[in-house]
């Protein structure tokens, strides 16, 4: 049978006339009007009705003005000095006495120069020539700003950067390389390894130096100090260890982590450590004495990022919870916590000159202010990856790294993403082997080391051949700028 006799034979569903009615405005106006497609009468009552409205609305603040010549306003002025709070005399040039004699009475002239007494007194001029209303009704200022005219909000256009390309492979470990520190000096880089071992390499030629071993699962988190000859390292294995260099061995570790222990930094000023792990909690240690001075928690998942400053707030927690956490350093409580994040947030990076910092989740990559927190904007591009590691150097270029092996660089100070590089799998690895797990510039921010699942290290620089002409900066601004 087809199918329109089926619907045909379909019960159909008894409705009101009130409820087709409110349907349709068509079907009212057949039930209630027969001309519905005529325009209705003007009604003369309405229309008197809405321009005495207009009026009062639009010319309320200088209603009240009496119709009287200024000649006998000026001198009800002066026998009565505080008469009422909404007269002002603005005094004016003296030829704007003469050329005031054929003006009419509803015109105002407004002087060069205003000099008021106090809130309830009027300043007379001897040399006045227009008594004008104070005060402007709150329905006169709502008109105004209604009709001003909105500035748009002009977004900062990007600095033109050149390219970065890749130099140089490093290979040398047998598991994922999954941290990464270089020295103060900027002669080596650290690297731990999901083989257990952590590999210290030469940064200007690539060739290994050291290899350090102790750890018993894969190294996570590496930071080298800059005040002494110490290494500090965690890992999977729930344990701390502190590194000295001189003696290539370790001497001291730091117990208390319940599970794998994810991020490590040291603190600029101070001889503490922050570290924060998967027990959800970052723990605070005196470097020599070995002792936990706080343990910092109130997240709700595992601390996978951290970073530490000079000033307040001295520690920032990124973690699984999607929850980025300003802490007290002096009481080990939580000072701010940012909720702008739906993903994890597995990376943060301190801009190194100004009091700002970004935040990578798998939703979007946010910049904040310091120290109070406030959200900035959203960079204008989404790399649509889960983000593992973040670095920004002191020119402001901003490198991002994902899960599929997406390096994408951007401009610190617009959010503009200028380059999306794509890191090639070493032969013999799977295509799923394209991840970046950590990333850091050297001291002097122009070469940029990643660590990747190919158990490689790669090495960037920027491109010194590359142009404007050649590389052209291909930016559109916003439209809106998303608060979210």
């Amino acid at each position: 049978m087809p199918a329109s006799t089926m619907d045909s034979e379909l019960p159909v569903e008894p409705q009101s006339l009130k409820k087709l009615s409110f349907k349709s405005v068509k079907r009212s106006l057949d039930l209630f009007s027969p001309l519905h497609g005529h325009f209705p009468p003007p009604d003369s009552e309405s229309k008197k009705i809405r321009v005495s409205h207009k009026l009062n609305v639009e010319y309320a603040g200088v209603k009240g003005i009496s119709n009287q010549p200024q000649s006998n306003a000026k001198s009800a002025v002066q026998d009565q000095p505080s008469a009422s709070s909404n007269v002002l005399a603005l005094p004016g040039p003296e030829s704007t006495r003469d050329q005031q004699k054929g003006v009419a009475n509803n015109e105002l002239v407004i002087g060069p120069s205003v000099q008021l007494k106090g809130i309830n007194e009027v300043g007379i001029s001897g040399k006045s020539t227009a008594v004008v209303a104070s005060h402007i009704s709150s329905e006169r200022n709502l008109s105004t700003a209604a009709i001003m005219e909105r500035i748009p909000s002009k977004w900062p256009r990007p600095v033109w950067r050149a390219p970065w390309k890749n130099y140089r492979v490093i290979s040398g470990h047998l598991g994922w390389v999954r941290s990464i520190a270089v020295d103060p000096s900027n002669t080596w880089f650290c690297t731990g390894s999901a083989d257990r071992t952590i590999k210290i390499w030469d940064l200007a030629s690539g060739r290994l130096k050291l290899t350090l071993t102790g750890h018993i699962e894969q190294i996570r988190g590496l930071a080298v100090s800059d005040k002494h000859t110490y290494m500090f390292s965690a890992g999977d294995d729930k344990q701390v260890k502190c590194w000295d260099l001189e003696q290539n061995k370790v001497i001291r570790s730091y117990h208390g982590h319940l599970s794998g222990v994810y991020c490590l930094a040291i603190h600029p000023t101070i001889d503490i450590l922050l570290t924060g792990g998967r027990d959800s909690v970052c723990r605070v240690w005196d470097i020599r004495s070995k002792m936990q001075i706080h343990a910092l928690s109130g997240h709700d998942n595992t601390v996978c990022s951290v970073f530490t400053r000079p000033t307040d707030p001295q520690v920032v927690t990124g973690s699984h919870d999607s929850t980025i956490k300003f802490w007290d350093l002096r009481y080990g409580k939580t000072m701010v916590t940012l909720t702008h994040h739906k993903k994890s947030v597995r990376a943060m990076a301190l801009h190194p000159k100004e009091e700002s910092f970004a935040s990578a989740s798998a939703d979007n990559i946010k910049k904040f202010n310091l120290p109070r927190g406030e959200f900035l904007y959203n960079m204008l591009s989404q790399q649509k990856t889960i983000i593992n590691a973040m670095a920004v150097n002191e020119e402001g270029v901003l490198a991002t790294a994902g899960d599929n092996g997406s390096l994408w660089f951007w401009d610190w100070g617009s959010g503009h993403n200028f380059q999306q590089a794509q890191t090639i799998v070493q032969p013999g690895s799977l295509e799923s082997e394209a991840g970046i797990y950590a990333l850091t510039y050297d001291v002097t921010g122009s070469r940029l080391i990643t660590c990747e699942a190919d158990k490689t290290i790669k090495m960037w620089k920027e491109d010194e051949t590359a142009t404007p002409e050649t590389f052209p900066l291909q930016f559109k601004p916003p439209k809106d700028i998303r608060r979210f």
